[in-house]
């Protein structure tokens, strides 16, 4: 293998982890895992990686990003979480992890984005219900369905980067 192979191997690899680790912030790691592997396939030819392969990890990337979404729903709702109280959450989040970074960088983020969904539910609920149990009700449910989209999608992330890796080195 040549040197610029190589770089390039080991550059698409880097980029295959870095969606898997994206993930953990609530980024759309499987879309990064995805484009990485059409860019890798079509500079080699589609020799390694092909259309079949490319198919499967676009239906897995749809779905992982999916159900992260509507997990994060499904738990706000289960727990009777308004329609502003989703909102809230999205709002809340990406608040939380701006905020956030500055002070713990990577850890900030992740800790940031998921409190800021809680506050943001916790808030609105709160404002409409005055009522303090079921605001923390909902913002519990809103923090139970990020952590179960995050670890869903961090499985399906991994399973992208295995798929991709068996089609190269098999």
């Amino acid at each position: 293998m040549s040197p610029f192979a190589m770089a390039g191997l080991t550059i698409f690899i880097l980029i295959l982890f870095l969606g898997i680790y994206s993930v953990i912030f609530g980024f759309p790691g499987t879309f990064i895992i995805l484009i990485d592997v059409i860019i890798y396939a079509w500079i080699t030819g589609f020799e390694k990686i092909g259309l079949k392969i490319i198919v499967i990890l676009i239906v897995i990337s749809l779905f992982a990003e999916a159900m992260d979404f509507l997990l994060g729903i499904i738990g706000a709702k289960k727990y009777g979480a308004s329609k502003r109280g989703l909102i809230a959450s999205v709002i809340g989040g990406i608040v939380g992890a701006i905020l956030m970074t500055p002070l713990l960088l990577g850890l900030g983020a992740i800790i940031g984005a998921f409190m800021g969904g809680f506050a943001g539910t916790f808030l609105v609920e709160y404002l409409e219900e005055k009522k303090l149990k079921p605001a923390f009700r909902m913002g519990y449910g809103v923090l139970l369905g990020k952590i179960a989209g995050v670890f869903l999608k961090g499985f399906l992330a991994i399973l992208m980067t295995v798929i991709s890796l068996m089609a190269i080195y098999s």
